[in-house]
């Protein structure tokens, strides 16, 4: 079983830039899919980005390519969201999650494992 703790939130002006991190314990995060999920006041969970298990791949929701960078770092057992050029539409609270299946997926239903969440606000 592993364990997840989020950080890196904060408050940021639009067009800024913020680094979340995942920190993953007890086992290493290469057993998982990991994905990044967010939720904004009076909205679902929804899909942010995922990476596989070997890092080979990765998956975005559109609103967020070529802005957002999934990644993961093996000897600090991290998982990172690098999110640029931030929009006032990213305000949210973000989670990290893990899941036990073998390929990305955006349902936030078929992932396992889930951290506190932490937030992150855009101001216009």
């Amino acid at each position: 079983q592993v364990q997840l703790v989020e950080s890196g939130g904060g408050l940021v002006q639009a067009g800024g830039s913020l680094r979340l991190s995942c920190a993953a314990s007890g086992r290493s995060f290469r057993n998982y899919v990991m994905g990044w999920f967010r939720q904004a006041p009076g909205k679902e969970r929804e899909f942010v980005a995922a990476i596989n298990r070997s890092g080979s791949d990765t998956n975005y929701r559109d609103s967020v390519k070529g802005r957002f960078t999934i990644s993961g770092d093996n000897a600090k057992n991290t998982v990172y969201l690098q999110m640029n050029n931030l929009k006032p539409e990213d305000t949210a609270v973000y989670y990290c999650a893990a899941s036990t299946r073998r390929t990305i997926m955006a349902a936030p239903a078929l992932y396992d494992y889930w951290g506190q969440g932490t937030q992150v606000t855009v101001s216009s």
